[in-house]
């Protein structure tokens, strides 16, 4: 067996039979619920525990990241947006019209992020709007990291039901 082959078959194409895309799927949305707008779950806990310069670090995250992100809906908004669709439309033509599996993996993945990131856009807004202190802005990030997990939740449910039942399909055409 020469190391191309052993290459391709330690990264498998066939998505939902490869445990390399089910590693990746745990670690993007494990990481994705604890960065809640930008800014680590556990510098939130701690600001709510101790106070003090935590609670100010916080407050100065939150408002760098919300800045941020709005000044980039602000400007390339309507761009990010028009690209996303296309490659969303894409990637759903090529996965479940023409049965690229990969195309199918990357869809359902991307569709929920996607979906986290307008949470995340409406959570800036509601933050730039009402500029919450203390207990106020623990209560949206908070809402906002379990909205993420909900999402999340149901996004893994979903892409494991559909890739038991292509592993089944595919084990059954055999």
């Amino acid at each position: 067996m020469d190391w191309s082959q052993a290459l391709f078959q330690l990264i498998d194409v066939s998505s939902f039979s490869s445990l390399w895309y089910w590693i990746m799927l745990a670690v993007v949305w494990s990481s994705v619920s604890h960065w809640v707008l930008g800014v680590p779950y556990d510098l939130i806990a701690r600001a709510k525990r101790h106070g003090g310069q935590a609670e100010t670090d916080l407050v100065d995250l939150v408002r760098i990241n919300v800045n941020r992100m709005l000044g980039i809906a602000q400007s390339a908004g309507l761009i990010l947006i028009a690209f996303v669709s296309f490659a969303l439309t894409s990637l759903a033509i090529l996965g479940f019209w023409y049965g690229v599996e990969l195309a199918q993996a990357v869809f359902l993945l991307a569709l929920p992020l996607s979906v986290v990131g307008a949470v995340s856009l409406s959570t800036s807004r509601l933050i730039r709007a009402t500029e919450p202190l203390g207990e106020a802005l623990y209560a949206v990030l908070n809402r906002h990291r379990l909205w993420t997990q909900i999402i999340g939740m149901i996004a893994i449910f979903v892409t494991a039901m559909y890739g038991m039942y292509q592993n089944l399909d595919a084990v059954r055409s055999l």
